[in-house]
């Protein structure tokens, strides 16, 4: 069904005048207008409920699909496009395409404007950045202020002020889980009082912890720092990944942020909310009297949302891009992830170690999924095809629960704050983390899922925890000649739940990527990686090369090219080049299988591994190691 789709799909392309009935949007359009090509809409929306009336009132002719074409420029979104299951094409897809040769751009962000030199007098500003910050009104939306974590300056992400020089953090003294504080070195800074709002990034070897300050109080050369609720307890309270306490390799690294006084370099930035400005010091060559700075608005810039009963089906996007999207969680709640950017709802050790399905286990936790720009949720046959997904705050694309037979192919993901691709339940809210998943009604499980031929690349920029592409419970899914690079922790994790109990995971197949220049900021890390019994999963020809030698790992060893974590069982691992057989096969389940890894691959299969001749052109668009840091081979 899925591949006579596609033939349909791509003859219709071919001859959209004939089989296709076809709508416009521009943005120079009027949602007035009938959706023509001389008289287009204004909005994705105005053209969704206009294909949506067209197969409510029978009146698409047999045989042709929708086609909405949308123009170049930027749609600046003030709510998410939802597709629900009224919009469905089923076996005749609606297509939403970008018009041949542009770009067009499903914008959640604002531009900030009006913006000029400040004044000296500015309270807690530090003495270097006087007469060189500019400041511009905060942004507002009626008389609510627009809270956002992420700015951007010519499509180059600015940098909340904080006190990190570049990779140079300091070390947290102590951690007192009874009372739930910490000691720190005293910051150099000429003002300590201003604390309200200030957020302290803390790493933790596979995850880094956000937690909002709430008290601050300096003795001598040190400072104690409580912080607000919930964040507080969990993270005192969680066993793994906890604040890191060694002499051999250093206590866990921090940093500080969102506060005025660490407004003290180039290309920083701190919103003021109790005065409503918003203060910049320019990096050089940027004017901000012409400018384009961005701030998100939307956490969703779209959602597909079907139910168990009534999937959306037949959704395809071509060519369009997906930008300026935030995540206000860590500002409200704070965030203490567990693994892969599933933050804690709850946690804690348990005083008496074991559960019915592990005996020996010594902890609990329930966790809570980030946000995404684009979410789907209970859909069949929906695709992205050449797509841009850029300048995000969390994940940039996310199928949560019921997809089946979706297909990504050819996109872009760059520079976004979290995971680039997310596949499949990582536990429900109400689900301990340990225990396997086997939902009753099999549609649940995100099924047939493939991500084809894409680039991913500079993500998990802000959530150093977060992946390339993840997948927790998923059966039958592809993973094929994608290229991933430049992300701060794993490449492509498939798996959940740490248990060699048979669950919802099968046939799950990691083929042809290409992985290099990981693990940028965090260990207990590999190019590839897996969890729990997945019988019939493959993961083959792969390429796994160039670890960056992430400047505060706990343990400088603890890093893989291919990596069989807790409960990993019935998974076949074969013909995978890596430059040497740095691999882990921890806490294995039985039926593993090892055949034909490292150098020996054969130069056929190492050089075929990332992305086709087709989509290469993708490639342009590849972080480079700017700052020189050191690898790994």
């Amino acid at each position: 069904m899925y591949k006579r789709l596609l033939i349909c799909l791509l003859i219709c392309l071919a001859h959209v005048s004939v089989f296709a009935v076809q709508l416009y949007v521009s943005t120079t359009g009027d949602d007035a207008n009938q959706g023509t090509k001389e008289k287009p809409f204004a909005t994705l929306q105005m053209a969704l409920r206009a294909a949506r009336e067209i197969r409510r009132l029978n009146q698409l002719p047999k045989g042709e699909f929708i086609l909405i074409t949308m123009s170049g420029g930027v749609y600046q979104l003030n709510e998410p496009v939802v597709i629900r299951p009224e919009d469905a094409g089923g076996p005749v897809p609606t297509m939403i395409k970008a018009a041949e040769g542009e770009y067009p751009i499903l914008s959640g962000g604002i531009n900030i404007a009006g913006w000029s030199k400040a004044k000296n007098n500015i309270a807690g500003l530090p003495k270097e950045a006087r007469g060189k910050v500019w400041v511009s009104d905060a942004p507002e939306v009626g008389d609510q202020l627009i809270d956002f974590r992420q700015m951007w300056v010519n499509n180059h992400k600015a940098t909340r002020a904080n006190t990190m020089r570049g990779d140079s953090m300091m070390r947290i003294l102590s951690w007192n889980h009874k009372d739930q504080s910490c000691w720190i070195p005293k910051p150099k800074t000429a003002d300590l009082t201003r604390v309200k709002g200030m957020e302290m990034l803390i790493h933790q070897m596979w995850a880094i912890a956000i937690l909002r300050v709430k008290t601050y109080e300096p003795s001598g050369d040190s400072v104690k720092l409580t912080f607000q609720q919930p964040e507080s307890r969990i993270q005192s309270e969680h066993p793994w990944p906890a604040p890191f306490i060694s002499r051999k390799t250093g206590n866990s690294a921090f940093y500080l942020t969102n506060a005025i006084q660490f407004l003290d370099q180039p290309g920083e930035w701190y919103l003021d909310k109790k005065a409503r400005k918003l203060y910049y010091w320019p990096r050089g060559g940027e004017d901000l009297t012409t400018a384009n700075v961005v701030v998100p608005v939307l956490e969703n810039l779209v959602k597909i949302e079907g139910n168990a009963e009534n999937p959306v089906s037949g959704i395809c996007f071509n060519g369009i891009s997906f930008m300026y999207a935030g995540w206000l969680r860590p500002s409200q709640q704070g965030i203490v992830p567990h693994q892969a950017g599933m933050y804690m709802l709850d946690a804690y050790k348990l005083k008496i170690p074991g559960t019915p399905d592990k005996k020996g286990l010594e902890n609990q936790a329930w966790v809570g999924r980030p946000e995404a720009a684009v979410k789907l949720s209970y859909t069949k046959q929906v695709e992205f095809e050449k797509c841009r997904f850029l300048y995000l705050a969390s994940t940039g694309l996310d199928l949560v629960k019921g997809t089946y037979q979706s297909h990504v192919m050819g996109c872009l993901f760059k520079d976004i704050g979290g995971s680039g691709i997310l596949d499949g339940t990582f536990s429900d809210e109400s689900t301990e983390v340990h225990l396997p998943y086997n939902p009753t009604n099999p549609g649940d499980v995100c099924t047939y899922d493939r991500f084809d031929y894409n680039l991913i690349t500079d993500v998990a920029n802000e959530d150093w925890g977060c992946v390339g592409i993840g997948a927790g419970y998923v059966k039958g899914i592809a993973i094929r000649h994608n290229e991933i690079c430049d992300v701060s922790y794993t490449g492509i994790s498939v798996g959940w739940g740490w248990t060699r109990t048979a669950n919802a995971m099968s046939d799950n197949k990691v083929t042809g990527n290409k992985i290099t220049r990981y693990a940028k900021h965090m260990y207990d890390v590999a190019g590839i990686y897996t969890l729990s019994n997945q019988p019939g999963t493959v993961i083959a020809e792969n390429y796994v090369d160039s670890i960056y030698k992430a400047p505060y790992a706990h343990d400088p060893h603890h890093w893989f090219y291919l990596y069989l974590d807790e409960g990993s069982s019935n998974i076949t691992v074969r013909d995978n080049w890596t430059p040497t057989e740095k691999y882990l096969k921890n806490a294995n389940g039985p039926g593993n299988v090892w055949e034909n890894n490292g150098p020996v691959v054969s130069d056929g299969i190492k050089n075929a591994a990332g992305i086709i001749p087709t989509y290469q052109y993708l490639l342009i668009d590849k972080t480079p190691n700017l700052t020189n840091q050191a690898i790994n081979h």
